[in-house]
């Protein structure tokens, strides 16, 4: 499968199945995109596309979000989870006033210099607010890759050579690129996915080397299955942040306790919150930083 019969297959495809996103929106801030790229890390687009929109009234600029106290921050985070994402993106706000003047730079190398901002994220501002041709690589993307031009029923762990893998299939001119890293993205969040793929919406699925092997089941290396929520540590965390973005005052041991049942968990959590700098223990008091 070449770049051209891609773009071919994605992009009337993708025109008339895109689904209808805040930061997809014309004229939405290169900051509103890196917000919205941040956020989705982990968390569903049902969630983010609310937040984002207060998030963005609130805090419309980095210069804005730079300055903002920090506990307010954490409260407007919310239910997104990950809140250590909070402090990144504050943390990227504070570069992006120092170092580039309050402008998201449209630089893949200066994105990648910002604190918490990685190669997808680099690369997804770059593409999808400043037009450039870079491959930009989720999960979605390597499973769609995976079987349409591998041959395989997934992926497996991501690798360095995804990237590499990707950028052959873009084609040449920036802007047929941008649409097909965002269909092939938004392809496997609709269609191509992991468990229950819909072969016959595809509009790969005649040149799909998966679907011409037999789809065969998947039998590479996995990604290690994450913990169950119920009863971890990030539980317990999540509880004591909580309960903390609820009150305006510091809250004590003894008020923190009758959340949590096992005592010692309860300690591992607050100590391991405030070594992230999401919450500041004094004395017997815990409470958001300022």
């Amino acid at each position: 499968m070449d770049a051209d019969l891609l773009h071919a297959r994605l992009a009337p495809w993708y025109a008339r199945h895109r689904r209808d996103l805040p930061w997809r929106e014309p004229g939405f801030s290169a900051w509103g995109t890196l917000v919205s790229e941040i956020m989705l890390q982990q968390t569903q687009v049902a969630r983010v596309r609310t937040a984002i929109v207060e998030w963005l009234a609130r805090w419309p600029t980095p210069a804005d979000l730079a300055d903002a106290p920090t506990h307010e921050v954490l409260r407007a985070w919310g239910s997104l989870g990950y809140p250590r994402r909070a402090l990144r993106l504050q943390d990227a706000a504070r570069a992006i006033v120092e170092r580039h003047g309050g402008v998201v730079p449209d630089d893949v190398a200066a994105l990648l210099a910002l604190p918490g901002i990685g190669d997808y994220t680099a690369r997804a501002v770059a593409v999808f607010h400043f037009g450039q041709r870079h491959p930009v690589v989720d999960t979605n993307v390597r499973r769609v890759v995976a079987r349409a031009v591998l041959g395989q029923g997934d992926a497996g762990p991501a690798a360095r050579a995804d990237l590499a893998r990707v950028e052959a299939l873009l084609p040449a001119d920036d802007a047929e690129a941008g649409v097909v890293s965002i269909a092939l993205m938004e392809l496997g969040a609709l269609v191509c996915t992991a468990r229950a793929p819909r072969c016959d919406d595809c509009p790969l699925v005649a040149d799909c080397a998966w679907v011409a092997a037999g789809r065969p089941p998947y039998e590479g290396r996995r990604a290690p299955r994450q913990a169950s929520f119920a009863g971890s540590d990030r539980q317990a965390r999540g509880t004591v942040l909580r309960a903390l973005r609820g009150v305006d005052v510091p809250l004590s041991r003894a008020e923190l306790e009758p959340l949590w049942t096992d005592a010692a968990q309860l300690d591992r959590a607050i100590m391991s919150l405030a070594d992230d700098g999401l919450v500041v223990v004094e004395g017997d008091a815990v409470r958001l930083p300022h």
